[in-house]
């Protein structure tokens, strides 16, 4: 299988590159602007030289069978549109666009082209907080906060608080009838935004701050005389009387725990069965960020 790497920055280093060069059956080809980048990237991981695309259309000249997208956000749209057209199932790192309406047309093409299309949402696959499905989810809370880098509102949304909103959604027990958002904006710039979703019987409060003074992760959910608790997706806290701990073990590694490794395979195997992947539910993530940051806006 051929996989074309699109974008070889720190995200595809820490996270995808040591899966995807270590899956059976996986040739890689690597795509970047920066020559230096492709060679020591390629060198790294031992990609020879015809596996080297200095130029997109080499790459797609390649004859892929799929394609990561990990370059900047703002480079989405246009390689997205090509990889599509040109009928290759493609998984993209989140956000998928910081602007709905590109978002809505990529997905739009991708249903039209009938090509799959991921959206790299990976705390859907991180272990710690899939197995709280299994969980009472009466009430849901979710902090994701930084030390002190307040960023523009569309920035800081689609790039980082689109994580919460994701988790959110896909851990609510059922459909959400009602939508808050709060936020607090000086001199432009998203200091911090809570958003609530509730439907009957739950509700679900996410709240990220770019001013708490540390950078940490963490997510409660509760129900039943029974909490559950995952802080920086590593440690899981059962609360049922006396709290009983869990940690990430010393051998697991990173990608796994966050669930990259996970997205991975799962997007690999729905390429080699032939299963075509949308990205209709991303794209409601995707709705939901647009109207944090009208709200943000509104307050500028």
């Amino acid at each position: 299988m051929k996989v074309g790497v699109i974008g070889l920055g720190d995200i595809a280093h820490k996270a995808y590159l040591p899966v995807l060069t270590t899956q059976p059956g996986v040739v890689p080809h690597l795509h970047t602007r920066s020559p230096v980048t492709l060679r020591r990237t390629a060198d790294t991981y031992r990609v020879p030289e015809a596996q080297r695309h200095p130029g997109l259309d080499a790459l797609l000249d390649a004859g892929l069978d799929a394609a990561f997208v990990h370059a900047p956000t703002d480079a989405h749209p246009e390689l997205v549109t090509r990889l599509l057209r040109a009928g290759i199932p493609t998984f993209v790192d989140k956000p998928l666009a910081d602007d709905l309406g590109e978002a809505q047309r990529l997905v739009a093409l991708a249903e039209s082209t009938g090509v799959s299309l991921a959206v790299g949402f990976n705390r859907r696959h991180a272990p710690a907080y899939a197995q709280c499905l299994e969980h009472p989810r009466d009430l849901i809370l979710m902090q994701k906060h930084r030390a002190s880098v307040p960023e523009s509102p569309r920035r800081l949304v689609y790039d980082d608080f689109i994580h919460v909103v994701d988790t959110l959604r896909f851990l609510v027990p059922g459909p959400v009838d009602r939508i808050d958002v709060r936020t607090r904006v000086r001199d432009g710039l998203l200091h911090h935004v809570v958003l609530q979703l509730a439907g009957d019987g739950f509700t679900a409060i996410g709240a990220m701050n770019h001013l708490s003074g540390s950078a940490e992760e963490i997510l409660e959910v509760s129900g039943q005389v029974a909490k559950r608790e995952v802080r920086n997706l590593a440690e899981i806290i059962d609360h049922k009387g006396q709290p009983s701990v869990r940690r990430r073990g010393d051998w697991v590694p990173v990608a796994r725990q966050r669930g990259m490794e996970q997205a991975v395979v799962t997007f690999l195997d729905a390429v080699r069965t032939g299963r075509r992947l949308s990205a209709q539910d991303a794209l409601r993530t995707h709705e939901l960020c647009e109207r944090i940051v009208d709200d943000a806006l509104g307050r500028c």
